[in-house]
């Protein structure tokens, strides 16, 4: 792969990004519980508060990720990103320092804040800076290494969350982040693109009619997308748009997974921070081998379109299962399918990578996130409600996983969407190519 140590620098900030971002996901629930609820399994009140964290950092990325996207096709992707890797670590500290109530809704605060920029922010910018750094025919190789790193650093981090105790994961976490935005700055080189646009002020100086110098905030609409660019870009082929859909509906499960499935395992089977760390645990080495095998090698000749419908269909099958889990080993086995599961976003972002020019990498990638945010706003509204209505007493009837079997339909809309892709993508490039004979 060309320009291999440009991008190794990239891969290992986004390891140690993900690492220390994923080494507190088995604890926050426990936490959460603890300041919220204590001394209880059962919480409706902490289901709320995770799915409003969700909903307010996926309103603000809705208009954030366009944003950095574009402003980093200008300005560089280095540039860019060291504001998500800065802020990430803002929230760590204060849990490192003291996970009282008031410390929690501390961090909660901040969380909530930051992550408008940091839910997806560093995914963006590394996406753009390999777009520019891989020919088009690798891309979907490249996409899939770096879920593959994601995915190694989640195993990594989770290995983690499940050997220190709960003080140190907050603490070695807040140092790692710490490091991750020191080694991006030391050694990541900025892409050629944003070289030149790094000198162009962001502040102008004008001079006034009394012959006073006076600043003035330099504006450029053209790197703030309006939602006419992002309809622009998602009506420019039946392909892109498809994408789009299919990139809503993974993230509404996505996100939903996060809401509800760790208070489930907890409420129905009692599970704890290491339970928890061993689901995901599985999940994430799973993930692993089949981005850094699967995508190379698989990608390149069946397509990005068939490894994603798999994904999305195994997602799907492990929700199902999972909802219907009648022991505890039921979950442990159903998070073998992330080996599956974990190839849907990297040749989603492939495949959107391929619908457009050089010069709109940020953009297009920083739009279909900004839509991935904003099924992260729905998701919380829907599942959360019925999460803490199905694990309470007062439950229509007595199926305690009903919301994740409605997280596993929207990985079945989505798998239904991505088989369309490539069926009217080649129907218009033959209707196309008969208008023109």
């Amino acid at each position: 792969m060309e320009n291999w140590g440009r991008l190794s620098h990239l891969f290992v900030t986004v390891f140690l990004a993900n690492f220390a971002e994923l080494m507190v996901s088995p604890a926050i629930p426990d936490v959460t519980l603890a300041a919220v609820c204590p001394g209880k399994d059962e919480c409706s009140a902490a289901i709320y508060l995770t799915g409003f964290q969700q909903a307010i950092a996926g309103v603000g990325s809705v208009i954030m990720m366009p944003l950095i996207g574009n402003l980093s096709d200008v300005y560089g992707r280095k540039a860019l990103l060291s504001v998500p890797l800065v802020l990430t670590f803002i929230p760590l500290v204060v849990l490192a320092w003291k996970r009282t109530t008031n410390f929690f809704y501390a961090y909660y605060i901040l969380k909530t804040l930051t992550a408008m920029i940091t839910q997806s922010g560093v995914t963006c910018l590394a996406l753009g800076y390999l777009a520019d750094n891989v020919k088009e025919g690798k891309r979907v190789s490249a996409f899939g290494v770096l879920q593959g790193v994601s995915a190694a650093a989640y195993v990594g981090g989770t290995l983690a969350a499940r050997l220190l105790s709960t003080t140190q994961i907050f603490q070695v976490a807040a140092t790692i982040s710490i490091l991750a935005a020191i080694y991006m700055g030391v050694f990541l080189k900025e892409t050629t693109r944003g070289t030149d646009a790094l000198k162009q002020p962001i502040l102008e100086v004008t001079e006034s009619d009394d012959g006073s110098s006076k600043a003035l905030k330099k504006i450029d609409i053209k790197k703030i997308p309006s939602p006419r660019d992002i309809f622009r870009l998602l009506k420019s082929s039946i392909t892109f748009s498809l994408a789009a859909f299919v990139a809503f509906f993974n993230s509404l499960a996505e996100a939903g997974l996060q809401t509800c499935l760790l208070y489930f395992l907890k409420a129905r089977f009692g599970f704890m921070k290491d339970q928890f760390a061993d689901v995901l645990l599985i999940a994430y080495i799973g993930a692993t081998i089949s981005n850094m095998l699967f995508m190379p090698t698989l990608g390149p000749r069946i397509g990005e379109e068939t490894l994603l419908s798999l994904g999305l269909f195994a997602g799907f099958l492990n929700m199902f299962f999972d909802s219907i889990a009648w022991a505890p080993w039921v979950p442990y086995a159903s998070a073998s399918m992330g080996l599956f599961l974990f190839l849907s976003a990297p040749n989603l972002r492939s495949i959107i990578s391929k619908q457009v020019g050089p010069n709109e990498q940020g953009l297009a990638q920083g739009s279909i996130l900004g839509i991935t945010a904003f099924a992260n706003v729905i998701s919380p509204l829907m599942y959360s409600p019925l999460s803490a209505l199905f694990l309470s007493e007062d439950a229509p009837f007595d199926f305690k996983g009903f919301s994740i079997l409605c997280v596993g339909l929207a990985w079945l809309a989505g798998f239904f969407l991505s088989i369309m892709i490539p069926i009217l993508s080649k129907r218009r490039k033959i209707t196309h190519i008969s208008v023109e004979v």
